[in-house]
């Protein structure tokens, strides 16, 4: 038999829709912001901090790269507040968010700075620049140049990933999905739009991770 797609059941749930798109960019905006924050200090740590601080970030990295994303959302919703740390859906969202874009960002942004030539460390220290100075005003935005593009294709998957929190009633886009499924039963016109606004986040996404980076790094647009 022949299904017949009907849009309309949709159109009172566009405010549902609509809450559901502005929490997935929240989640996204702040995750991304503090994620990679947290990376690029990950980053520092692995390459350029203390001896004894780099074996506990490459244990964090290593866990949070080879572990499911679920698992460590339910760890930090159900399993935090049995130490007595309680945290509200959203709060439990964007800290699992946080945890796991800055593992991956540690790596790639980690891969940046081992590509950067060693004279640029050089020149830092000839300066009389402290080693987080160097950091900072030397290496960090060259190696930044050089793997942007692989950091917003993670920024784009980590939004993605978003997605799972609707297991834990985060009102992002696919629990906006579930629920006007559940109320209409017309899961191929919900699961279409769904997308379609995936879709358009993703490429949206992309758009102001490529203006970041014309304002960041100058040099690299004016090469264009």
């Amino acid at each position: 038999m022949a299904y017949s797609f009907d849009f309309s059941a949709l159109a009172d749930y566009g405010p549902v829709i609509a809450k559901g798109v502005a929490v997935t960019v929240e989640l996204i905006a702040v995750g991304g912001v503090l994620g990679v924050g947290l990376g690029i200090g990950c980053a520092w740590a692995r390459t350029l901090g203390p001896r004894w601080l780099r074996p506990i970030v490459s244990a964090y990295v290593e866990l949070i790269r080879n572990t499911p994303f679920l698992i460590q959302l339910f760890f930090i919703f159900f399993g935090l507040p049995a130490a007595g740390f309680s945290l509200t859906e959203m709060q439990a969202a964007i800290l699992a968010m946080v945890i796991n874009l800055g593992a991956y960002a540690c790596e790639i942004i980690r891969a940046g700075i081992e590509a950067t030539p060693r004279g640029q460390f050089e020149a830092g220290a000839s300066l009389a620049m402290s080693p987080i100075q160097t950091f900072r005003h030397v290496v960090l935005v060259p190696a930044l140049q050089k793997i942007w593009p692989a950091l917003t294709s993670q920024m784009v998957i980590v939004m993605f990933g978003s997605a799972v929190c609707s297991q834990i009633s985060v009102e992002e886009l696919t629990f906006a999905a579930n629920f006007i499924q559940s109320r209409t039963f017309r899961a191929f016109e919900a699961y279409i739009v769904a997308t379609l606004l995936y879709l358009l986040l993703a490429v949206l996404l992309r758009q102001v991770m490529r203006g970041i980076g014309a304002l960041v790094f100058p040099r690299r647009r004016a090469a264009r």
